[in-house]
């Protein structure tokens, strides 16, 4: 089921060029999509037509689900007002108690590492802690569509794991995420479909590299490794006494030798091409 149409889409801003133009798109329950492009190619444009804060000037928006979660590329950061209360009342401007509309903040900032804590004025706080508060107001409540403008940009290391984690728990709720990215790195770990703004018209988003998956098995004695601080890595899967690498392809070697140095043993590499969707 589409949670999501856009059909013929096109934008402009008075008589001024088209920005967006015959734009096509359908995001179906479960996905993660990905919308690529350079700056100013329109992307922002295209979210903010997604969740209903800019009508298409051309074409028509077919679907859309009653519950939209929204974190812009400029978060508006220089409230007074302490992170806990700005999300009490967005979640109360969205139907949550005042309990509830705590308690789920609290979880999120928590497991989002928000640095100095809930009661820290917004505008006390770094871009990349204001940004977790961005995240947290767009999940909660937990939306059935989320989308997001370059959500990980100025994220501490840390929180990059956790953000892919949540997105993709928003899908596998039945929720559909949208999100845009210039990294093709992101966009192969986290994207079930991906697609790429050109001119204004959206098309497939095409990548030729290959990525590696990495079983590695622990020794009795070995090194503690932060595998998703390594060059290439996309994803680290942590099991029982093993560890499972999602690598760059080009960074493959360089994983390998930094895990056997370690302690760790290789049990098995598998290399293919990154399974991006293509339009539909």
């Amino acid at each position: 089921m589409d949670l999501v149409r856009l059909r013929g889409v096109g934008k402009r801003y008075g008589a001024g060029p088209w920005v967006l133009e015959g734009v096509d798109l359908r995001v179906a329950a479960n996905e993660v999509v990905a919308i690529t492009g350079t700056n100013g190619s329109g992307k922002s444009t295209l979210l903010r037509i997604l969740v209903g804060l800019s009508r298409p000037s051309a074409g028509e928006v077919l679907a859309r689900p009653a519950s939209v979660g929204y974190v812009p590329e400029r978060f508006p950061a220089k409230e007074r007002m302490t992170a806990i209360a700005y999300l009490r009342h967005m979640g109360r401007v969205r139907g949550l108690s005042t309990s509830e509309s705590d308690a789920g903040a609290h979880a999120l900032l928590d497991r989002l590492a928000l640095v100095g804590g809930a009661t820290t004025p917004l505008r006390a706080l770094s871009k990349g802690n204001a940004q977790k508060v961005a995240l947290a107001q767009a999940l909660l409540p937990r939306p059935k569509l989320l989308v997001l403008d370059e959500p990980w940009s100025g994220l501490d290391v840390s929180a990059h794991g956790v953000l892919a984690e949540l997105l993709a728990e928003v899908a596998g709720d039945g929720g559909a995420v949208v999100f845009t990215d210039h990294r093709e790195s992101v966009v192969r770990a986290t994207a079930s479909a991906a697609y790429r703004i050109d001119g204004g018209r959206l098309g497939a988003w095409r990548d030729g590299g290959q990525v590696a998956t990495v079983d590695l098995v622990a020794a009795a004695e070995r090194e503690q490794v932060d595998w998703p601080g390594l060059p290439g890595v996309l994803r680290a899967d942590h099991g029982v006494g093993s560890v499972m690498v999602v690598v760059e392809g080009k960074h493959c070697d360089e994983l390998l030798v930094t895990a056997i140095r370690s302690g760790w043993s290789v049990a098995g590499v598998r290399r293919a091409a990154p399974s991006a969707g293509e339009v539909r």
